[in-house]
């Protein structure tokens, strides 16, 4: 018997099947797993196919119609009693990194399946349609920018853009969608009501303040750069410590300001510096040109542009008082993104009511969702990994975290999708 607003006690006493969600995550990992444990599954691969071919399958099986969009989005979707209502969305990635885990990504999209087949178990249909996605590229191993598939969607850069991008073989994203089968059909992104996420954290936070579910409120601005150090080549002999123009020196000494700036702007605040290169790169020769990588992340645009000028300050200072030339180029620039706070409230009711322990988190990884927040009211919900471990072989996280962050985006799925505030 279909069940209809408002929520009686038998809807507030659904829970998810996490036995069930534990097998389809084993099951999705076997597609391209490796010898320790983890998942090898790039986008727009014959393996990204398989993975999308079983969840498709999944999907159908668990009674949902299945749209593919023109960047290869897959949109599996269970018919609302109003279906001409802009569908309750929710889902993730599953493509990984080259030693990739069984859960990044994976979990939102499978929690997301998890929470149709709980629905259809109890026989409750929902006023608005459920759509559970599955976004393309969304790790960016193989193909720039990341994010790629949902970013289309929300518009943050075109389809045609997407499209032309090429891998390290000279592969376009067209041919690769066309290779795989999931080349959909172009047209305006439809409407939708609302977002939400699953993931595992990828973050140590949660583990460490031993809570289940993570409410996210944000996810963290991001500004990255391209740093080049110009000094000048010497014999490392014959040169005077104090008439040297040290390229890597300098550069050392930007990598502890760079840390500093977020030292000093905690809890939120974040900095990187994750490559260097140094020129010659011989044993005997003062190093005379150092290039290196800079990420700042912050929780808003005004914290982040003051670490700009911060790390800018200290290249300034270190050229003038090493005698060298210091260039910075911003390559990327991701806007701090809050997330609607009605949602992330139903989030936080939920976990209460649940009785599971959380926690406000700020995300400081991008995801699917940030680009959703800019379309759609969205939300995330988090839960803890082993030792804070991601994008790793090794990934892995408890059962019944995965199950408890499941039950609460059933929850918040179905009041979102039965109109329920």
């Amino acid at each position: 018997m279909d069940r209809h607003l408002p929520p009686n006690a038998a809807l507030a006493a659904l829970r998810i099947d996490g036995a069930r969600l534990w097998q389809s995550l084993m099951d999705l990992a076997q597609i391209g797993a490796t010898p320790k444990g983890g998942v090898c599954r790039i986008a727009l691969t014959d393996l990204d196919r398989q993975g999308r071919d079983l969840f498709v399958q999944w999907a159908r099986g668990a009674g949902c119609s299945i749209r593919v969009d023109a960047i290869g989005n897959i949109f599996a979707r269970r018919a609302g009693q109003d279906d001409n209502l802009p569908p309750v969305m929710t889902g993730s990635h599953i493509d990984t990194q080259p030693t990739g885990g069984k859960f990044d990504g994976n979990y939102g999209v499978l929690a997301g399946l998890e929470v149709v087949r709980t629905l259809n178990a109890a026989s409750v249909r929902t006023r608005a349609p459920i759509e559970v996605a599955v976004w393309t590229n969304e790790e960016g191993s193989r193909f720039v920018p990341v994010m790629m598939g949902s970013g289309v969607f929300a518009g943050a850069f075109t389809l045609e853009h997407a499209l032309v991008q090429r891998d390290a073989q000279g592969v376009s994203v067209g041919e690769a969608l066309a290779s795989i089968g999931y080349a959909g059909q172009a047209g305006p992104a439809p409407a939708v009501s609302a977002y939400f996420e699953a993931h595992i954290e990828q973050g140590p936070v949660l583990e460490n303040h031993q809570r289940v579910i993570g409410v996210v409120t944000a996810a963290l601005g991001q500004r990255w750069y391209d740093v080049s150090v110009q000094g000048m080549e010497a014999h490392a002999g014959p040169t005077p410590m104090e008439l040297r123009r040290d390229a890597l020196l300098a550069a050392s000494e930007l990598v502890l300001e760079v840390n500093r700036i977020a030292v000093e702007r905690a809890p939120h605040a974040r900095s990187t510096v994750g490559t260097i290169e140094v020129f010659p790169n011989s044993r005997n020769v003062i190093p005379g040109r150092a290039t290196l990588s800079v990420d700042l992340r912050a929780p808003d645009d005004a914290q982040l542009l003051d670490m700009d000028a911060a790390m800018r300050a200290a290249c300034a200072r270190i050229a003038t008082e090493r005698s060298l030339q210091v260039t910075v180029e911003q390559v990327v620039y991701f806007p701090p993104q809050p997330f609607t706070p009605q949602l992330v409230q139903a989030v936080r009711a939920n976990a209460d009511d649940l009785g599971y322990s959380s926690m406000d988190v700020v995300s400081g990884a991008g995801h699917d969702a940030v680009y959703l927040a800019r379309v759609a009211p969205a939300a995330m919900i988090f839960v803890p990994c082993d030792n804070g471990i991601s994008h790793n072989e090794i990934e892995n996280a408890d059962p019944t975290h995965l199950e408890a962050g499941c039950n609460v985006l059933l929850r918040a799925v179905l009041a979102a999708a039965e109109g329920v505030a």
